[in-house]
């Protein structure tokens, strides 16, 4: 059993609907579940959306849709920031809305529970043939309000998540949802003055293939300026690579000839996000990795004491950090916002990452780099609050949760 420490006001609690039982529950509005899928069903309604990315002026479309509702989520603890997962198919003309809504309160409360309005966090199909994928901006009331990927509350205490699926009115698409989730968690800003103990993956390296975002410099700039910003595709292909889940070449033969690692542009242009006009989304990044026959979900992890536990089942991780020169020395630069993988510990608990800045060095053979783990910690917790992105196969199981009463994955 793994002890932690210096973990008691990190709460986080990461809750999941997946396979016939899962996706059974909840409210179904013409969707069913056929073969451990959500799909459509029937028509529940019809609406038009005017893409804003796409024609010019926008041409306003026709769908109809289908929806789920997820039963009520008590968090446990006063909540302040809910990140849904999913993990989606989209053929043809389909796309999906993914929403949710927080409360605040109990039912036995004098007052009673109150809930916000529902707030659409993606507008999401796996390609950008149909819609261009894109977060909705400028969503707030009292209580609640999104920022790009993340709703955030003033603590609240249950939430629900709802999905639409949409095909064009008339259309026989049928888009499918294998996993639908949400990471709710109350970190503090800081991290903890004690460096996490650790053993369990001390020694222990994945074969991570390392690939460097800076050979894609200057290339496809209108995908977040290019390869200078695409930390996080390229820490999602390398995550993929490992569970040998790359795209198949046909996916990605529109990229110009001659680049290398070309997977890495099509990924960027999967999860690039239109109205974020960014790559980082960490929903889209999970999605395109659940697309290529992975599970991938965002949580939070509270210590590198947990993140040996998944180096030790063998699942690397793709961490979100921002670091100064001075609190991450080793990297050799600063950011307000960076993806790069752990993919293993040396023999005095150091932490290995794959960094696909690489130095600011333009090689794959740059990008494998030692952090020091206290340095390293405090920065990771610290600036994104423990954010990771979890993809693994059913070849690679995950563990057991390092707390079961409050389960992070």
């Amino acid at each position: 059993m793994v002890t932690l420490t210096a973990v008691a006001a990190r709460h986080v609690r990461f809750t999941a609907w997946r396979g016939h039982a899962g996706l059974s529950a909840g409210s179904h509005l013409g969707t069913v579940v056929e073969d451990g899928l959500l799909t459509f069903g029937r028509s529940a309604g019809t609406f038009t959306y005017a893409d804003p990315y796409g024609t010019e002026p926008p041409t306003p479309v026709g769908y109809e849709w289908s929806a789920w509702v997820s039963p009520e989520v008590e968090c446990g603890f006063r909540a302040t920031e809910l990140v849904p997962s999913w993990n989606a198919e989209t053929p043809g003309d389909s796309w999906l809305l993914v929403e949710a809504r927080t409360a605040t309160g109990h039912d036995d409360d004098a007052a009673g529970r109150r809930w916000t309005r529902w707030f659409a966090l993606a507008l999401w199909a796996d390609s950008d043939r149909e819609i261009h994928p894109t977060s909705v901006p400028g969503q707030a009331e009292e209580a609640a309000r999104v920022e790009t990927d993340v709703l955030t509350g003033t603590g609240f205490t249950a939430y629900q998540l709802r999905v639409s699926l949409a095909r064009r009115t008339g259309s026989q698409a049928l888009p499918t949802v294998r996993m639908l989730g949400a990471m709710a968690s109350r970190v503090p800003d800081e991290a903890p003055e004690d460096v996490s103990p650790g053993g369990l993956a001390w020694g222990v390296e994945l074969p991570v293939p390392p690939y460097s975002q800076q050979l894609h410099r200057g290339d496809y700039l209108h995908w977040d300026l290019g390869g200078n910003s695409w930390c996080s595709p390229t820490s999602t292909s390398m995550l993929l690579a490992f569970h040998d889940r790359l795209p198949a070449p046909s996916d990605y033969a529109w990229v110009e000839p001659g680049f290398p690692d070309r997977f890495v542009v099509l990924a960027a242009r999967h999860v690039f996000d239109y109205a974020y006009k960014g790559a980082g989304n960490w929903s889209f990044n999970t999605a395109y990795a659940g697309r290529h026959g992975a599970e991938a979900f965002v949580t939070r992890l509270r210590s590198l004491t947990e993140v040996e536990t998944f180096i030790a089942a063998g699942v690397p991780l793709a961490a979100t950090v921002s670091f100064t020169r001075e609190t991450l020395p080793c990297a050799g630069y600063a950011t307000e916002g960076h993806l790069l993988t752990i993919i293993g510990f040396d023999e005095a608990g150091d932490v290995i990452c794959n960094d696909p800045a690489s130095h600011i060095i333009p090689s794959n053979d740059e990008v494998r780099v030692v952090f020091d783990r206290g340095r390293f910690e405090r920065a990771w917790l610290g600036s994104s609050g423990g954010v990771v992105y979890v993809v693994h196969t059913d070849a690679v199981p995950l563990p057991a949760p390092a707390d079961p009463a409050e389960a992070n994955w």
